[in-house]
Formats: structure tokens, C-alpha cells, sequence
């Protein structure tokens, strides 16, 4: 969230002060790749590092080429609206993304679609919370980039990074802490696993135990 958030405060800053295009999309980009490097030195996950590059990549050259401060900010709007109809669309599919994507790390992966009926239901009305705040969001800027100047749709566009993306987490929160707990499928598998090498075990002790065993001597006459 740094890496976005903060490049693009110091977009909208030098733009406001300078009111050149190309000098606020350069202080941008520098910061950005300020930012990266910073996460090499001290060999933290680069992930964020590198999708902050890009995104204010292409914002900068958005905007250098058309010569509008507002054409930084539009790789990103473009972006939030695309992923607030994914978030829309899985969950009238009733495969939410907030599943999909929560269901590895919490160990039930997609168990809570057949086996768990009540986390289905928590996980699409928390996929259902991500896309209509994102939706919300995308309302507010659109219209802003369209008939605003580039200093509201900044100052506006760094008001509402973080704030809808906490509310969206405690959303989450709150359908997940009333939803049952997850099923957890990885000990499942560990579990027939470690049934299966035993059974296994066992065979190989009684096949042991069938050939030392000595023969039986013949009886007398």
C-alpha cells in the first residue's frame, strides 16, 4: 500500500505546487524506485516493491504522453473498477473471490463451497462488501477524472486508499468471526496419509512375519 500511496501523495504535491506534468510523474517514479530499492537492501518481499513500479510506471506515462496530470491516477481507477466487477461477478457466481483467496492460507481451501455451507455464505457477502465499496469508490473518482482538474482528483484519490481498503478488511472480519470455523482439509489429507503409510506398515510387518516363520516339521509315523 506504501509503495502506491505514497507516490502518488508526492504526485499530486509537486503537481500542485509545480504544475508540470512530467516533473511530478518523474518525483513519482524516482520515489517508487526509491522504495524498491529500499525493500532489496534490507531483502524484504519485493512483490508489492515491483506492482508499485509498474503501476506508477504506467501512470507516469500516461500522463507524459498525454500531457493531463489526471492520466496518472487512470491505470489505477481502471484497475480498482476491473477487480470491483471480478469481486461482484464471483460472488453471483457464488465462487467468491474473498474464498478463493483466504481458503489456502486458512487451510480449508475450497472445502467451504460443498462441505461448509455457512462460510460460503460469509465469503460471499464479504466478496460481495470488496466489490461495492470498490464500486463506490470508482463512482466518486470517474466522475472527478472526467470533469475535475488533476489537484481534486489527487488529493481525493490519496483520501480514499487506505480508508476503503480497512473497511473492507473489517467487513471480513466481522462475516468471518460469525461464520463456522473453517474445515481443515490439509490435516484431513495428513491424516489419510499417515493412515495409509501404517496400513502400509502393517502389511510389510505381517509379510515379515509370514516368511520367518519356520516351516512346521512333518509328523512322525
Amino acid at each position: 500500500m506504501v509503495d502506491t500511496t505514497v507516490p502518488g501523495l508526492v504526485f499530486v504535491l509537486v503537481y500542485t505546487v509545480k504544475r508540470d506534468v512530467h516533473l511530478s510523474a518523474a518525483a513519482a517514479l524516482g520515489l517508487t524506485l526509491l522504495l524498491a530499492v529500499v525493500r532489496l537492501v534490507r531483502r524484504e518481499t519485493l512483490k508489492h516493491a515491483f506492482s508499485g513500479v509498474f503501476g506508477v510506471a504506467f501512470g507516469a506515462v500516461f500522463a507524459m504522453m498525454s500531457g493531463d496530470a489526471r492520466d496518472f491516477y487512470l491505470p489505477g481507477m481502471l484497475y480498482t473498477l476491473g477487480l470491483a466487477v471480478v469481486y461482484c461477478l464471483s460472488a453471483m457466481l457464488r465462487f467468491p473471490l474473498i474464498g478463493v483467496l483466504l481458503g489456502p492460507i486458512l487451510r480449508e481451501n475450497l472445502s467451504w463451497r460443498t462441505r461448509n455451507p455457512g462460510r460460503l455464505k460469509a465469503y460471499t457477502k464479504a466478496t460481495w462488501a470488496w466489490g461495492l465499496i470498490l464500486l463506490a469508490k470508482s463512482a466518486i473518482l470517474f466522475p472527478i477524472y472526467l470533469w475535475g482538474d488533476a489537484t481534486q482528483l489527487g488529493w481525493v484519490k490519496v483520501a480514499l486508499s487506505i480508508p476503503p481498503l480497512l473497511l473492507c478488511v473489517y467487513l471480513t472480519y466481522v462475516f468471518l468471526a460469525k461464520a463456522p470455523p473453517p474445515i481443515d482439509v490439509i490435516a484431513e489429507m495428513e491424516a489419510e496419509l499417515a493412515a495409509e503409510e501404517e496400513a502400509e506398515r502393517a502389511k510389510e510387518r505381517e509379510r515379515a512375519g509370514v516368511r520367518g516363520r519356520p516351516d512346521e516339521a512333518p509328523a512322525e509315523p
